[in-house]
């Protein structure tokens, strides 16, 4: 995430832009003799706006939001041009994806593009002008990336189905059905100064606990706590710890790792490559829930991915269960760092993620090999302390459960 945001500077962009223009228009009233050449606008026609500093078009540019940046490339054949730049829309993804609260399997960009050189795999802008041939296509296109998933353009991205589907989920709704269960496990509901799982218990404004099911009992782990989503849907969440209390307790005074009783090691070749299988009580487990809930240490510098991610793809392996079941991602600090706090700690106003002083969630995804999973998964940035962000990721999940939200 920092080497290609350091290959790509503002100058850069207006480099771009600036060659761009001088491309698009000419200073005299003699056309270029080239009929294959797009024509060329008289500098006199230009408007306005058209004519202001490439300097100050850029800065108006990064103070819009994405759908007023598109309006404007409405406005005129300079502007659509310019607005389709894709150094330009790949500076404002590098700028803005550390801060994204979510991302999930359908909006996340490749980032193995943008950490390539854009000049060996894009048109240069000057190409991509009105008349162009269709077979000079940018073979990433920044834009639309950026548009899948930036939050604010992301509901036409969003999960749906098909109209048989929402028929058939219609008449399933008559039916008395059991609430779906998800199980619960990561570092995050053990290392935070903050427990999520007791401020959840104690959140009536947020969750609602419904019930705490006597049936349905899982060897060893319990029936779990049910919770009512928005005074309609009930789900029932099994909380998977490590271990025991008072050795989690030590654990976090003494800033140190428990010996997962979740899993059990193998022995793998290379051993910087783990593989975990979950104990039979997890098994049982994996196999009665509807999908699963990881929560992450988003701590800036705290989480070591490769365990992480084998342990997560223990859980959902094929063998449990359906590939089809959904993984929600709870990327958790402890509580929302306010910016003025920041300021006054000169190692926290250094980090890369600048002000929130967390993991960002699409470095969050690409930490825990999310890409390489074939369930559908979400990343939503939570705060254990207030819960912000927990009802955005529950009401994904539940959608993605089959449930009508």
């Amino acid at each position: 995430m920092e080497a290609p945001t350091e290959k790509l500077s503002e100058s850069l962009v207006i480099r771009s832009l600036k060659r761009f223009r001088d491309q698009l228009f000419y200073n005299t009233c003699q056309l270029e003799s080239d009929s294959n050449q797009s024509p060329k606008i008289p500098v006199e026609d230009a408007s306005l706006l058209d004519r202001i500093p490439v300097d100050v078009q850029f800065l108006i540019l990064t103070l819009l939001p994405p759908e007023d940046i598109c309006r404007l490339g409405a406005t005129s054949r300079y502007w659509r041009a310019l607005v389709r730049d894709p150094l330009l829309w790949k500076y404002f993804l590098l700028r803005d994806m550390p801060h994204w609260s979510s991302i999930d399997h359908v909006t996340m960009p490749k980032l193995e593009a943008l950490a390539s050189d854009i000049c060996s795999n894009d048109l240069q802008l000057e190409e991509r002008v009105e008349g162009e041939e269709q077979d000079n296509v940018s073979k990433y296109d920044y834009m639309a990336e950026y548009m899948k998933g930036h939050p604010a353009c992301r509901q036409k991205w969003q999960f749906s189905r098909p109209p048989y589907e929402v028929v058939t989920s219609f008449l399933t709704s008559l039916l008395p059905s059991s609430e779906p269960r998800y199980a619960m496990f990561g570092p995050g509901i053990e290392q935070l100064d903050v427990s999520m799982v007791t401020r959840l218990m104690h959140a009536p404004d947020v969750l609602p606990v419904a019930a705490i099911p006597s049936g349905r009992q899982i060897n060893g782990i319990g029936s779990g706590i049910s919770y009512t989503y928005n005074h309609q849907h009930k789900l029932n969440i099994l909380t998977l710890y490590s271990t025991n209390r008072a050795e989690r307790d030590r654990a976090r005074v003494g800033q140190y790792s428990v010996n997962d009783k979740l899993f059990t090691s193998e022995d793998t070749d290379p051993p910087s490559c783990p593989m975990f299988i979950p104990n039979p009580q997890v098994q049982e487990v994996c196999q009665a829930v509807s999908g699963f809930i990881y929560v992450a240490n988003a701590e800036p510098g705290q989480g070591d991915g490769t365990v992480e991610a084998a342990k997560i793809q223990a859980m959902l392996s094929p063998a449990w269960g359906s590939t089809a079941r959904p993984l929600l991602v709870l990327s958790c600090v402890s509580r929302e760092r306010l910016k003025e706090d920041l300021e006054a700690d000169a190692a926290l106003r250094t980090t890369p993620t600048g002000a929130r002083c967390r993991t960002p969630s699409v470095e969050m995804a690409q930490r825990l090999r999310l890409p390489q999973l074939p369930n559908p998964w979400m990343v939503q940035d939570t705060v254990a302390e207030s819960l912000s962000g927990l009802l955005d990721g529950i009401s994904w999940l539940l959608r993605y459960s089959g449930l009508r939200i």
